[in-house]
């Protein structure tokens, strides 16, 4: 720790003498002031660390003081010390953007508390940080085997997502260890998937089965509108776990959360696949069959999700076996968002209110194909930075702040998550192969075994068969699927880049959390 350098305004700073050598015994320079306007003075000539300022001084008081002090360095922490425990004092002075707050009369240790909150926290908690993840890594690591049921991967997860998010808080060095026992757990969990993946598919009700995108309304939602209150159901495409957690904070500054749960994608993890699950109540290859007029494969022509609301009308009726008043809203532009803003109050007469929210996924498009956002969103930390930026600033967040309250029920969840691909897997199919490089259909794929699943019978998995020798593979962990055919020149071009549809921590385990009003 390099010299702390301390102005301290007290009009009776005399009888501070015990408490200022207690501090200089301690490493720290203390420059005294009996007034506001001194101390005003001796911040426009010095930059201190940290004042520590008496309310309550003759002439300028403590806030007065403050006011002044802040004009010349908006940044510096200010502890404010009161003999007057009054509320709307404190309350004054912590909306004056104080850093701390005390007492008199105030003991040494007191103050040597405030200054290492102050001056050495961020060192402190770093190193805390450190203990406590070499603590649970043992722990983390016994925990990754890959008969583990669904509910054991899911705390895994949420436990790997909250110390990833601790170590990037508290600046710490150990990101290169977590990315390995990231990387070991995401190799047991693509094992896992393999192993169970068709046992759900072909027992969606069983006990060992988790709930997928396929029948998360049946089981997760419509339960909600048999109540006496509208239930809005917001899905934000392509939103990792991570990045829920990094916006969540704000949702609940708004709303009361009653549920913080997770649910699987079904594969592919892809919009065209999973969302249309949720919306419909059915596998891909059951809307195919079923509803074939608002199903599009992979090489079919248009887009792929232009018949949600229909979808979710169809699946409402055959629930409810009658008319449930819905309101569908898709945002994928600036005028659609603005749209949201004003008119959602409007809908809140509907049984159900849906919202779509397409800005995660353009991101995670965009930053394939923007050096500019390759730029801004460079590594997993910036990329849930600029997922944090949009949501408060977004249209979406201003719709829910209209909607707190309201007598609502809020349920968020996505369709599928998105990883960092970094490892490129050679593989060949023909003009009919599917483009995604996170997975691929068509008929002879030929391809590196060990970095893909493969699903041979498609039927099995309920998923649409274009061809009668179609074959499905998924991309594991963090590899990505390249033709040989200008094989270096895509490898790099989607290297670092975030992707869908394969088999991943990241793609599977997604958020959902339902919260009502505070």
């Amino acid at each position: 720790m390099g010299q702390i350098n301390i102005l301290w305004a007290d009009d009776e700073i005399e009888l501070l003498k015990p408490q200022i050598i207690f501090l200089e015994s301690k490493g720290y320079t203390v420059t005294p002031v009996n007034n506001g306007q001194d101390a005003i003075d001796a911040c426009k000539k010095t930059t201190y660390d940290v004042v520590f300022l008496d309310e309550s001084m003759p002439g300028l008081s403590g806030l007065e003081t403050l006011y002044k002090i802040k004009e010349t360095q908006a940044n510096i922490p200010i502890v404010m010390i009161t003999k007057n425990e009054e509320e709307n004092l404190m309350e004054d002075a912590i909306g004056s953007k104080i850093s701390d707050y005390l007492i008199k009369p105030v003991k040494p240790q007191q103050i040597l508390l405030s200054l290492k909150k102050l001056i050495d926290n961020d060192r402190l908690v770093s190193e805390k940080t450190t203990s406590n993840y070499q603590q649970e890594f043992q722990k983390l690591f016994m925990s990754m085997q890959d008969d583990n049921n669904f509910e054991a991967w899911s705390e895994l997860y949420k436990k790997l997502v909250y110390w990833e998010l601790e170590l990037q808080q508290s600046g710490n060095t150990m990101s290169d260890v977590f990315a390995m026992q990231k990387s070991e757990a995401n190799t047991n969990f693509c094992k896992y998937i393999s192993k169970n993946y068709l046992k759900w598919i072909e027992q969606p009700d069983a006990a060992e089965t988790p709930v997928l995108t396929c029948n998360v309304l049946a089981k997760k939602v419509f339960h909600l509108l048999k109540q006496d209150k509208p239930t809005v159901l917001v899905v934000i495409d392509n939103l990792r776990l991570d990045q829920w957690k990094t916006i969540q904070p704000l949702v609940q500054k708004l709303f009361k959360q009653v549920e913080d749960d997770t649910i699987y994608s079904i594969l592919p993890t892809a919009t065209q696949y999973s969302r249309n699950a949720i919306f419909a109540g059915m596998m891909p290859g059951d809307i195919e069959k079923n509803l074939p007029h608002y199903w599009r494969n992979d090489d079919d022509e248009g887009g792929k999700n232009m018949f949600e609301e229909q979808l979710l009308d169809n699946h409402l009726k055959r629930v409810f076996k009658e008319d449930i008043k819905m309101h569908y809203h898709k945002v994928t532009n600036f005028k659609l968002g603005e749209d949201l803003v004003e008119n959602i109050g409007n809908w809140m007469n509907n049984k159900l209110n849906v919202i779509v929210y397409n800005f995660v996924d353009m991101l995670s498009h965009a930053r394939t194909e923007m050096e500019v956002l390759k730029e801004l969103a460079n590594d997993e930390k910036a990329y849930r930075s600029l997922t944090l930026s949009w949501f408060e600033h977004s249209a979406l967040y201003e719709a829910l702040k209209k909607i707190a309250v309201m007598d609502i029920n809020l349920v968020i969840t996505t369709d599928h998550g998105t990883i960092r691909v970094s490892s490129p897997s050679k593989c060949v199919g023909d003009r009919q192969t599917s483009t995604n490089i996170r997975y691929k259909t068509g008929r002879n794929l030929a391809f590196e075994e060990r970095d893909v699943f493969v699903i041979k019978d498609p039927v099995k998995a309920k998923l649409p068969k274009s061809n009668i020798t179609s074959t499905y593979i998924f991309a594991k962990e963090n590899n990505y699927l390249v033709y040989q055919n200008n094989y270096n020149q895509f490898a790099n071009y989607y290297k670092d880049t975030f992707q869908h549809g394969g088999v991943s921590l990241e793609e599977i385990i997604i958020p959902f959390a339902t919260f009502v009003k505070k």
